[in-house]
């Protein structure tokens, strides 16, 4: 009976083990160009080049047909108007389309045709990697100095880039920075109100804990989707990032920590809005899975951490 007993718990551990451990990394294949003036196909430049411009702006967008217009025109509008003001404001939007069953690409193309492809540039990805995946992919062919992550949806106020602008070069070392957009930081220190649904609270806070407790201790907002990175820092951890579902945020801020590299918070003005794509308990247990295969796989070197040349 005892025999059974551990026979049974060593199965039971083996498959946990097994779940945990299992799971795709990195397939960098992607489609590497941009189209110009209707067909002509342009490559990328990679993030290992010089910085061209001072603000590459990478959004992924899943499905995001309806949605992305206010991003974009919000985007656009407060872009156009600080260059105005700030001749040295040079900027640039990469939406990576990961893998949308909709025209998500055909209709930011064709909406904003009137909008140069040296300010707005489509990388429209052949399957759906996930968020953290087309977040690297946007980011590894970005030309900015600084880099931010925005969520297709505008749930962040775009203005608050400032924020976090103004925070950089309070922590910046040796190129290296990430300021984070916080929406926890938002609530406590602005004392306002950030409306989400009552489930999404639930898991939001169980999913604090096990971050905080296993992963990234210290930062109360590892899941907002507006976060600044100067260009060494976004080269060094997006080069380095294994997970490409929702949990990528906390490796890449695992990594952060790992390394040394400053991380700021900030509080932004922050909405939900409706249409997420997000199946909240499919979405729960592959966070929670990554989750535990960050600080495990590292701990055991079956990830490890590779020098950028």
């Amino acid at each position: 009976m005892i025999l059974l007993v551990a026979a049974l718990f060593a199965v039971v551990v083996a498959a946990a083990l097994f779940w945990v451990l299992r799971g795709t990394e990195g397939e960098y294949k992607s489609q590497t160009f941009y189209f110009k003036d209707g067909d002509q196909k342009v490559a990328f430049p990679p993030i290992s080049a010089a910085p061209t411009l001072y603000l590459s702006i990478v959004v992924p967008a899943y499905n995001e047909e309806k949605r992305i217009f206010k991003m974009l025109d919000e985007t656009l509008e407060y872009c156009a108007e600080r260059q105005r003001r700030e001749p040295d404001f040079t900027y640039e939007i990469v939406v990576v389309d990961d893998g949308s069953k909709d025209k998500t690409s055909q209709v930011v193309l064709d909406n904003y045709r009137n909008i140069s492809t040296d300010i707005l540039r489509v990388n429209t990805l052949v399957k759906n990697v996930g968020k953290g995946g087309a977040v690297r992919r946007g980011v590894l062919c970005s030309r900015g100095r600084y880099i931010l992550m925005a969520d297709a949806d505008g749930a962040t106020l775009f203005s608050d880039l400032e924020k976090l602008e103004q925070k950089m070069p309070q922590l910046e070392a040796e190129g290296q920075g990430i300021v984070v957009g916080s929406r926890a930081a938002y609530q406590q220190h602005e004392k306002d109100s950030v409306q989400r649904a009552w489930y999404r609270n639930i898991t939001q806070v169980g999913f604090h804990v096990l971050v905080d407790t296993l992963c990234v201790r210290g930062i109360k907002d590892t899941q907002c989707g507006f976060k600044l990175f100067t260009r060494a820092a976004a080269q060094r951890l997006f080069f380095n990032l294994h997970i490409e579902r929702w949990a990528f945020d906390v490796e890449l801020l695992y990594l952060a920590q790992k390394l040394r590299v400053p991380i700021g918070e900030v509080g932004v003005n922050w909405q939900e809005i409706d249409g997420s794509h997000l199946s909240v308990m499919a979405a729960s247990l592959q966070m929670f899975k990554d989750i535990v295969r960050v600080p495990l796989l590292y701990t055991l070197g079956f990830w490890r951490v590779r020098k950028v040349d």
